[in-house]
This record gives structure tokens, C-alpha cells and sequence, in this order.
């Protein structure tokens, strides 16, 4: 009808303006700035499960096999964000029980890494991200993984985060490795080696800086 206004839908809650001041509130209760290095941990990981969600597309299309691993790896990281939620030094014992990340996991993790690898040729040189869109994509979740443990081991050390975080972090960004190089491989594709431009030995190198500076 002309000149009429549709009603105000009701207020959705996907937004809460509890955060409108730079402040976030963690599973235990505690409010932290935004810039508070849990939140550096928590947008990383985050920012790994939307990566894995495009290296998962990929995976699906060309139907490698991995998915149903990327899937239960994205799994794996919401309970990884739940934990680092709740700080391990100010978190009361029900939501510390809660949100524990088992150290099995870690193990499963290094049953994949075994198993992919024991099915690619060795690797004698070292590659560069390569080899199609699906192993392109999982190098880049392996670099953002490793960014991820970097940010969580300060938190580690300061009895905020389990260390088993950081074990199967630093798991992961191997079974990203080993993914993307099992992804080439299924595909057919080539991986680019990297090549030394300049060809004299380090150990050469080394003697002729030593040289150059007695002269």
C-alpha cells in the first residue's frame, strides 16, 4: 500500500552492543578489550575455519577423500575457541571440565599425518604452495595455523590456555603439509620446488665472508 510502513521486525540476536565499547566478555564471565591477546587467539583460529571451509570446497569438488577430516578438524577448533575462552587461571572448575581439549585428539591427529604420508613419494627438496586450487588452499591454512600456535604459546606459558592446544596446533600445521601434498598428488598436479639462486655451497659462503673479513 502507498505511503505505508512494513512493522519493525523484531531485534535479531546476532548482534548484542554488549561490545559497542571495545570490550568482549570470555565463557568465564571476565570482560577483556578486544585487542587482548585471547581475542589475537581467538580471531586466529577463527580465521583457520574459514580458510579450512574454502580448502574443504576444493577437496569436495575433485572428491579427494580429505573432507570428512577437514570437517572434523573444523569441529575440533570450535572446542579449541571454547577452551581458550576460559582461561585455565580464572575459570571455575564446572566450565574448566567443560570445555578441556582431550589430548586424544592430538593423537588422532597423528594417525592422519601417518596415513597421508606414508602415501606420498619422499620429499627431497623443499616446495613451494603449489599443486592445484585444493593444495593451495591447504598450504595457506597450514601458514595461518602456524600463526595461530604462535599467538596461543604465550597464552600457554602464562597458564591461561592448556598446552594440549598447542600441541595439536602445532600437529595441524604438519597435517596441513601432508594434506596439500597428498591433494597435488591425487590431482595429478606439480609441485613447485624451490630453487637456490645462488649456487655456491653455504659452507663456500661462509669461508669467503671469513676471508673478506681478515682482509
Amino acid at each position: 500500500m502507498v505511503g505505508s510502513q512494513s512493522p519493525k521486525p523484531k531485534k535479531s540476536s546476532v548482534y548484542t552492543r554488549t561490545g559497542d565499547k571495545g570490550y568482549s566478555s570470555l565463557y568465564s564471565g571476565e570482560k577483556r578489550p578486544k585487542y587482548d591477546d585471547i581475542f589475537h587467539a581467538l580471531g586466529t583460529v577463527d580465521e583457520l575455519n574459514s580458510s579450512i571451509g574454502i580448502a574443504l570446497h576444493y577437496c569436495k569438488k575433485v572428491r579427494n577423500g580429505l573432507d570428512k577430516n577437514l570437517v572434523e578438524i573444523q569441529c575440533r577448533l570450535i572446542e579449541i575457541g571454547s577452551s581458550i575462552a576460559t582461561p585455565r587461571s580464572t575459570s571455575n572448575e564446572n566450565k574448566l571440565s567443560y570445555t578441556s581439549f582431550d589430548e586424544e585428539n592430538v593423537s588422532k591427529l597423528e594417525f592422519l599425518i601417518d596415513d597421508l604420508d606414508s602415501k606420498l613419494p619422499s620429499l627431497n627438496n623443499f616446495i613451494l604452495p603449489s599443486g592445484g586450487e585444493s593444495a593451495v588452499f591447504l598450504h595457506q591454512c597450514r601458514s595461518i595455523c602456524r600463526r595461530a600456535e604462535r599467538i596461543t604459546v604465550p597464552l600457554m606459558e602464562e597458564g591461561i590456555t592448556e598446552n594440549t592446544i598447542g600441541k595439536y596446533l602445532n600437529r595441524l600445521s604438519d597435517y596441513f603439509f601432508v594434506a596439500a601434498r597428498y591433494a597435488a598428488m591425487f590431482e595429478g598436479q606439480t609441485e613447485n620446488i624451490y630453487l637456490q639462486r645462488r649456487t655456491d655451497k653455504p659452507s663456500e659462503l661462509l669461508t669467503r665472508e671469513l676471508e673478506l673479513k681478515k682482509d
